[in-house]
C-alpha cells in the first residue's frame, strides 16, 4: 500500500491545483455567459448594470486566482505527460497551457483598464474600490474594448483547443490525461 501511493500521487496534480482548475475554470464560463448577455441587453438598466459589476468582479477574481496558479505551478511539479505522447503533442501541451495562462491574466487586466479608460472605477465586489490605474480616455477605452474581446474570443478558441486534445487523449489515445486533474478515481 505504501509504495502505491507515491506513484499515484506522482501521476496526478496535487489537490491545489485541481480546486485552482476547476473554480478558475467555472469563473471563467460564468463570466463569459454573463459578458454575452449583458452586452445584448439595451440601454442601461439595473440588471445590465448588475451584470456588469459582477462579470468586473468575477475578472478580478480569475486574475487573482491566475496569479495563485502561477505561483503554485512555479513551486510545483506537474506530473509529467504521459511517454506515449509524441514530442509536438508535449510542446503543444505546454505552449497551450502557457496560451491560457497568459490569456487568463490579460483579459482580466484589459478589461480592468478599459473600466479604466472609460472613467468608471472597479469596486470589487461592491465593497473594496481598486484603483484607477489609467486615466479617462474615450479612444484608449475603444481600443482596450476592442482588445478584451478579441482576447475573450481568443480564450474560447484556446478552451476548445484545450478540450479537444483533453478528449483525444481519454478516449482516442486512452492516455487517462483526465484522470489527473479529477479528484476522484485513480
Amino acid at each position: 500500500m505504501n509504495d502505491y501511493l507515491p506513484s499515484q500521487l506522482a501521476r496526478k496534480y496535487t489537490g491545489i491545483a485541481m480546486v485552482l482548475h476547476w473554480v478558475t475554470a467555472a469563473l471563467i464560463v460564468w463570466g463569459f455567459a454573463i459578458g454575452w448577455i449583458m452586452t445584448d441587453i439595451p440601454g442601461f438598466t439595473p440588471t445590465k448594470l448588475h451584470y456588469f459589476s459582477w462579470h468586473k468582479w468575477i475578472g478580478v477574481t480569475v486574475m487573482g486566482l491566475a496569479v495563485a496558479r502561477v505561483v503554485w505551478r512555479a513551486t510545483h511539479q506537474p506530473p509529467a505527460l504521459p511517454d506515449g505522447m509524441h514530442g509536438w503533442e508535449k510542446v503543444a501541451a505546454h505552449a497551450g497551457h502557457g496560451v491560457l495562462y497568459f490569456l487568463m491574466l490579460a483579459i482580466p487586466a484589459s478589461g480592468y483598464l478599459y473600466s479604466s479608460a472609460a472613467g468608471i472605477q472597479v469596486v470589487y465586489l461592491g465593497v473594496l474600490p481598486l484603483p484607477t490605474l489609467i486615466a479617462a480616455d474615450p479612444a484608449a477605452a475603444t481600443v482596450l474594448k476592442h482588445i478584451h474581446i478579441w482576447l475573450d474570443y481568443a480564450l474560447l478558441a484556446a478552451v476548445a483547443g484545450h478540450l479537444l486534445a483533453v478528449i483525444k487523449h481519454q478516449l482516442i489515445d486512452r492516455q487517462r490525461l483526465l484522470s489527473r486533474m479529477l479528484p476522484f478515481g485513480r
